[in-house]
């Protein structure tokens, strides 16, 4: 295992190619568009989905742009955080955290209804 650090070369509009730093958690740039700005580079991170039945509900990803001028975790900010498709929120890890509580008691709602909807079933209520 090498002890450099990862770089990558990606082509911006404004400065031409440039090499950067590349976060070990970084998928690497195959979506990158070379119309992009230097300050628009975004290192993202594998997707974790919430899959049913081929349809894809919910994302998520760590992201950071790390030239970007805001220096927050949002959307386009320097400080990584959690990117959440369709929510279309840059989360931090308290807010990462408060979604999956919320789907934690989403979960336990919907198997409340099929306990309910089993129950009808059962008894021929339909």
């Amino acid at each position: 295992m090498s002890a450099e650090p990862r770089t990558v070369t990606l082509v911006t509009v404004d400065r031409g190619p440039v090499t950067i730093p590349e976060p070990a958690w970084c998928a690497g740039h195959s979506h990158h568009d070379p119309r992009t700005t230097y300050a628009e580079i975004i290192h993202s991170g594998p997707d974790i989905a919430l899959t049913f039945r081929n349809a894809t509900l919910l994302t998520a990803s760590i992201v950071q742009s790390p030239h970007a001028s805001r220096s927050e975790y949002r959307l386009g900010g320097r400080i990584e955080g959690a990117s959440v498709f369709p929510l279309g929120e840059t989360l931090d890890p308290m807010g990462l955290y408060d979604l999956a509580a919320d789907l934690v008691s989403y979960a336990a709602g919907l198997r409340r209804l099929a306990v309910e909807l089993n129950e009808i079933f059962l008894g021929g209520e339909r």
